[in-house]
């Protein structure tokens, strides 16, 4: 492993667990593969499932490796969408059943879309009334808007604007803004995927930029009262946490939401409440996500 995870791993994991860190990498078997349930679960599971995560959504199963879920007919006529369960973990702050009730109702926009699990896992927790998925890159559009309406989600509206222009279009307009944000990807080494210079701090670097307009200019988005949800499928603590602290000096009126179910993964990097799950962990492939609200 290279000597930039082996920095990252010194500085944000304890001794004791930096091995581990590491040889999750090396190995590339982290991945957790996971059904997201939008039509009725069958009673009789068609695949061999996991024991489920503390923090799994009842919607959600975890299906034992070997299985081929992506197909079964039961994927084709949109029963489920497939992911790894780091993604679930990401998503887990929209069920606080204290900000939302079981009427759904919430306008939600979707950042950074494709290829539609977070706009998906949003459709199934909230029953928005109103989905907006957006996506900047053209050639992503069309996996988002399949993935979309083989699944249920077909009235959600599917949009390619620059998040500067969602900002200049949509001020104050949403109760939920999610924002996936594209980041150096370190988790990719975890799920066998090769992913060169991920750790490096010139791309490290450039990612952290690009989130925080991608983050600001979405934060626009956010209604009075409304949620900011952050995510990243990457480690680096300067496009999590540094990017979480950046936004509160710049946006004061934001505040981090304590996540109850995912206390055992606080960060303790950060006096906001932000959660890490890591490779090593097993539960997937790692991922980052803070929930903020805009008082």
């Amino acid at each position: 492993m290279n000597r930039y995870a082996k920095k990252l791993s010194e500085k944000l994991l304890p001794e004791e667990s930096r091995e581990a860190f590491l040889l999750a990498l090396e190995l590339g078997k982290s991945a957790r593969p996971a059904l997201l349930w939008l039509d009725e679960r069958p009673e009789e599971p068609p695949f061999s499932l996991e024991s489920p995560a503390p923090w799994q959504p009842e919607f959600v199963d975890g299906v034992s490796e070997g299985e081929r879920p992506g197909r079964h007919a039961l994927h084709e006529s949109g029963a489920y969408y497939c992911l790894d369960l780091s993604s679930v973990f990401e998503t887990v702050p929209l069920l606080l059943p204290h900000y939302w009730g079981p009427g759904g109702g919430a306008s939600v926009l979707d950042v950074c879309a494709s290829p539609g699990g977070k706009s998906l896992l949003a459709w199934r927790a909230l029953a928005p009334e109103k989905l907006v998925a957006n996506e900047v890159i053209g050639k992503r559009l069309g996996a988002l808007s399949s993935n979309l309406k083989r699944c249920g989600a077909g009235e959600a509206q599917v949009t390619r604007h620059d998040p500067s222009v969602l900002a200049e279009r949509f001020p104050g307009a949403f109760d939920v803004v999610l924002v996936d944000a594209p980041c150096s990807g370190q988790s990719l080494l975890a799920r066998g995927i090769e992913n060169v210079g991920c750790f490096h701090p010139m791309n490290v670097g450039a990612c952290a930029g690009r989130q925080k307009r991608i983050l600001i200019e979405s934060a626009s988005c956010v209604a009075p009262g409304g949620f900011l949800l952050y995510s990243t499928c990457t480690f680096s603590r300067d496009e999590n946490e540094g990017i979480i602290a950046w936004l509160l000096l710049k946006r004061p009126e934001f505040v981090g939401i304590e996540v109850p179910a995912l206390q055992a993964h606080r960060s303790p990097h950060s006096e906001t409440p932000t959660y890490r799950l890591w490779p090593h962990e097993g539960f997937g492939a790692g991922g980052f996500t803070c929930l903020l609200q805009r008082l």
